[in-house]
């Protein structure tokens, strides 16, 4: 018979469990006082390196202080990659994390400055990384954003067939336009080509209107004028589209709570949800 020393220790108690699920509070969980200084830090770090970017971009700051900026970015990029690697080691799916919004921005945040190396001037798309800043709902708790983010999310993905099938017919509207356009005005009025028809279109329909082309005759005004009419109706069925899936969404609305799941690192749980709607493990 074992004795209780040698019996199996639960897989909840070992040493390599508890240390993962505690750096997984730290860098998850926003209710925790070591996971909210974790989240203050992470702020300040990312304010500081997208200031760092877009100091380095001005010609007289980088002449005097380029050493020190492209200095003070490698730092920054090391420390978010070691916490980038942290942030999978702490979740059970490491891959579930690393495709979900927050796994992608966070990696997209420390590609640009090795991508420099290869690639000179792709270290300026390290401003992507103020996009981190949206876990600042998180830390204050403002769960209220989170639901309002969230209807405008959902209302964003049930308008996506409507608003594909209503750019695709604003595709074909605009190249017939260009095309009759290019019959009537010719290249002797600028219009060069289909192609370049089609640009004047594109641009005279959603009432841009840069002037770098216009029609010289009649009948090309004419047909610029109700193309102007058709622009003004054009932009507002988008916008009806989205307003009607957004009141639908808000009628469906339900509060969501800061945790996150400590297996998938998934967000937006039910205040009184006890196991992760992504998942199924287990919250605390």
């Amino acid at each position: 018979m074992k004795s209780p020393q040698q019996k199996r220790v639960p897989a909840t108690e070992r040493p390599a469990t508890r240390r993962r699920a505690r750096l997984h509070e730290i860098i998850f969980e926003a209710d925790t006082r070591a996971g909210r200084l974790f989240d203050l830090v992470l702020i300040w770090l990312i304010l500081l390196s997208v200031a760092t970017v877009i100091l380095e971009s001005v010609r007289e700051v980088r002449a005097q202080y380029g050493e020190l900026l492209y200095a003070l970015e490698w730092f920054f990029t090391l420390l978010f990659t070691v916490e980038y690697f942290l942030r999978l080691l702490s979740v059970r799916r490491p891959l579930r994390y690393a495709t979900s919004f927050f796994g992608v921005v966070d990696l997209l945040a420390i590609i640009p400055t090795y991508l420099s190396i290869l690639v000179p001037g792709s270290q300026y798309l390290l401003v992507i990384r103020i996009l981190r800043l949206l876990r600042v709902f998180r830390l204050f708790k403002l769960s209220e954003y989170v639901t309002e983010a969230d209807l405008l999310r959902r209302a964003l993905r049930a308008s996506q067939r409507k608003i594909s099938v209503f750019i695709s017919a604003v595709m074909l509207l605009v190249v017939i336009i260009g095309a009759l356009m290019y019959v009537i005005e010719g290249e002797a009025h600028g219009f060069t080509s289909i192609p370049i028809s089609v640009y004047w279109a594109i641009v005279t329909l959603t009432t841009v209107g840069y002037g770098d082309l216009s029609p010289q005759t009649p009948a090309g005004q004419v047909l610029a004028s109700i193309v102007m009419i058709i622009g003004y109706g054009i932009i507002a069925v988008p916008t009806g589209i989205v307003s009607v899936e957004l009141a639908h969404a808000v009628r469906d609305q339900q509060k969501v709570s800061a945790r996150s799941c400590p297996k998938c690192g998934a967000e937006g749980h039910d205040p009184d949800a006890v196991c992760c709607k992504y998942c199924g493990a287990t919250l605390k």
